[in-house]
């Protein structure tokens, strides 16, 4: 005989409501409440049970709440022993009382004789009054719970919480609006990060009857985890700093320093604000300005040489140098004798160019002439005036337009050598007289340009075009060369990586900004994945006159979080150490998945962080087992529990723990083909040459075979010595 619904409905009661609070409502449990296990929903389920669910009636629906402790409070009335009566009353029945957390409001939507349904949102408008009843959720109540959202397309695992319902992602929401994947080493993060984006290709290619999906992940790897994780996905573009030989699958790390704009070359240099950063910006604006030039002519260089000296006096102009009366004003006369020493006549030129120049030396030679000897020499704002107009005239002249004498940006990519920027920081620092103050910065130039492990990052792409890098870094058109990039850091010098992987994020979110600029505002979905976020965002302090390199990386991610969106990048950050984070980027992200967290500092972060009332699910993190994370944020209609999907052991990253039992005894070792046992064996001389980038041969050579050998040849005379 089924059960009328009223009879069902109290079948399902577990106590009443004795305080209620905007954030917290308490709960006195019945005595004939389930005290282990419940048996009245439908199938066996744990209660009371910690961030488990109940509900409570209302006159929108059934309020949902989650359960944040439960406890005993015993009778305050002594059992009177030596009567009877009293002692039956006074039986030491507890009074059980739980706390609850109000999520949202679950809402039936019809049904039919198999399934009732139910519709979850969050926020809540009218909260129960006391004496109200509590119930336990049904199996198909449960379910809608977690499972409630619109686009839930991706399968990410299942909830323990609630009867195993299926735990499912908009991917909109998870990588719009950045996800945050935080939790210690081993909690399971880089398994997460991985099974995000093999689960949600999986998702995309069935959608699309199996044909490759059009999408792009960039994944920004530091310890080298990911070159084997997306096998089997279609192509994977991998990069590293030294492939292997005899892999077709790992292709070459190629960031060339033409790719660096001025504030990078700025923070790897460490040039100084007031000298050295003016002489490195102009001189990043004439070798780019260089590089156009298909073919160089005396004429086109006198051009160049024009503009530069206009820009130049319009520096000196504002900087308010020639007028200043002391040691700069007879610094800009210097100056102005050395330039006018470049402005040379050549048979080569038209009869308007060569009469323009002479009217320019002309010119420049009267100025001279009328403060010669002077100390200091004071020129007047009408002579500066003058001589721009003059300068600009002949730069008109020799081909230059207005917009050609403006100088070009120093941060637009166009290729140019290590050696053509050293000539030109040179060439500039001698035309603004600051030659003695720039050796230090040239001196880091020639470092990296010699330095032979960042050689082979940033130099000998002469020939490399930047659409062919974005192609095959950011993905080709409908992602024809496959959907997945991962960029292995791990070998990258620990000079330039934070420098490397600025120039990576922040070209992704350039190139994406002008395909938003040239495609009618439509945006070309991206995702950059950041593990160890710590080293690469990490916070910075504000008030530094000469940002770091590491300050300069912090600063493009943080361009991206707060941009990214409107562009078409998500990001995807993962970090053992949130505490350590960059407070702007995570402030920007709108999805968490956290998974162990230990650290105190790590916990009261992550509580600062997250904007529900989570204070019961929150206690979760220092105990959660591997595979385990709480998922929150936008992403989630409201923070579950997961159980992530397993990932097959060689789909995941290669970040187990070290084997050191396994290797100690011998136990569990793989076997060759003839059931042997392979021991883990180590050869140092083939990894010194590796190191030192030696050959084998000169490793083997080492300082004390040389001495030995010394001491062996000198012996046969040692022997005729007399002692």
């Amino acid at each position: 005989m089924s059960l009328s619904p009223l009879a069902h409905a109290d079948a399902l009661r577990i106590g009443t409501i004795d305080f209620v609070s905007p954030d917290e409502i308490k709960v006195l449990l019945d005595i004939e409440a389930p005290g282990s296990v419940s048996l009245n929903t439908g199938t066996p389920r744990p209660f009371p049970r910690i961030n488990g669910y109940v509900l409570a009636p209302g006159e929108q629906g059934y309020l949902v709440a989650q359960v944040e402790w439960i406890t005993v409070e015993r009778s305050q009335y002594p059992k009177r022993k030596g009567m009877q009566d009293f002692g039956l009353v006074d039986l030491p029945y507890p009074l059980r009382k739980m706390s609850l957390n109000p999520l949202g409001i679950l809402s039936y939507t019809g049904g039919d004789d198999q399934k009732d349904r139910y519709e979850f949102k969050r926020g809540v408008q009218a909260y129960p009054s006391v004496g109200d009843p509590v119930l336990l959720p049904t199996q198909d109540q449960l379910r809608a719970i977690v499972e409630s959202g619109e686009n839930r397309r991706v399968k990410i695992g299942v909830s323990p919480l609630a009867a195993n319902a299926e735990v499912k992602i908009d991917p909109d929401r998870l990588f719009g609006r950045h996800l945050a994947v935080l939790g210690n080493t081993g909690s399971g993060k880089s398994c997460s990060v991985a099974g995000l984006i093999r689960w949600s290709m999986d998702a995309a290619r069935k959608a699309r009857n199996n044909a490759d999906p059009n999408a792009r992940f960039i994944v920004l790897d530091p310890n080298g985890e990911y070159a084997n994780t997306f096998k089997g996905m279609g192509r994977v573009r991998v990069f590293a700093v030294d492939p292997p030989e005899d892999s077709e699958d790992v292709e070459k790390l190629q960031i060339p320093l033409w790719f660096w704009n001025s504030a990078e070359w700025s923070a790897f240099t460490q040039a100084s604000a007031k000298t050295q950063r003016p002489t490195l910006v102009q001189a990043l604006r004439s070798v780019r300005d260089g590089s156009i030039d298909a073919a160089s002519t005396l004429s086109s260089d006198t051009r160049r040489y024009l503009r530069t000296l206009v820009g130049a006096v319009q520096v000196e102009r504002n900087a308010g140098n020639p007028w200043r009366g002391a040691g700069p004003a007879k610094g800009f006369r210097d100056r102005l004798q050395r330039w006018s020493e470049g402005l040379l006549a050549d048979a080569s030129f038209t009869q308007p160019e060569s009469a323009a120049l002479a009217q320019l030396v002309q010119h420049v030679a009267q100025l001279l002439d009328a403060h010669q000897g002077d100390w200091p020499s004071v020129f007047s704002r009408q002579e500066v005036d003058t001589l721009l107009q003059e300068l600009s005239q002949a730069h008109s002249a020799f081909g230059g337009g207005k917009a050609d004498a403006l100088p070009i940006d120093a941060d637009v990519p166009r290729p140019f050598t290590g050696d053509q920027l050293l000539r030109s920081v040179e060439a500039n620092a001698e035309l603004m007289g600051v030659s003695e103050y720039v050796e230090t910065m040239l001196m880091r130039i020639r470092t990296i340009l010699s330095d032979s492990r960042m050689r082979n990052i940033i130099s000998g792409t002469n020939d490399l075009k930047l659409y062919e890098w974005l192609t095959d870094y950011v993905g080709g058109s409908e992602a024809s060369n496959g959907s997945v990039t991962v960029i292995d850091l791990s070998l990258v010098p620990a000079e330039v990586v934070h420098i490397i992987t600025a120039v990576i994020a922040r070209m992704t979110l350039e190139s994406l900004q002008r395909y938003r600029k040239l495609n009618a505002g439509k945006t070309l979905p991206t995702v950059l994945v950041m593990e160890e976020a710590h080293t690469f965002i990490r916070r910075y302090s504000d008030d530094a006159e000469n940002q770091n390199s590491a300050a300069i990386c912090c600063q493009v991610f943080e361009k991206i979080a707060r941009e990214g969106r409107k562009f078409g990048l998500g990001l995807v950050l993962s970090s053992q150490r949130p505490s350590e984070l960059s407070p702007t980027v995570l402030s920007q992200c709108n999805s968490y998945l956290l998974h162990r967290i230990s650290n105190d500092r790590d916990q009261e972060l992550v509580h600062k962080l997250v904007p529900d009332n989570l204070r019961g699910l929150l206690r979760d993190l220092p105990s959660l087992p591997s595979r385990n994370a709480i998922l929150l944020g936008w992403a989630s209609e409201l923070p579950v529990l997961v159980q992530m999907n397993s990932l097959p052991k060689e789909q995941r990253p290669k970040s187990d723990d070290p084997d050191f039992w396994a290797v100690w005894s011998g136990e569990g070792l793989e076997e060759d083909k003839h059931g042997q046992k392979i021991e883990r064996s180590v050869d140092w001389q083939s990894i010194v040459a590796d190191w030192q980038q030696t050959g084998a041969a000169e490793a083997n050579e080492t300082p004390l075979d040389q001495d030995e050998d010394t001491d062996t040849a000198a012996g046969d005379d040692d022997d005729d010595i007399p002692f």
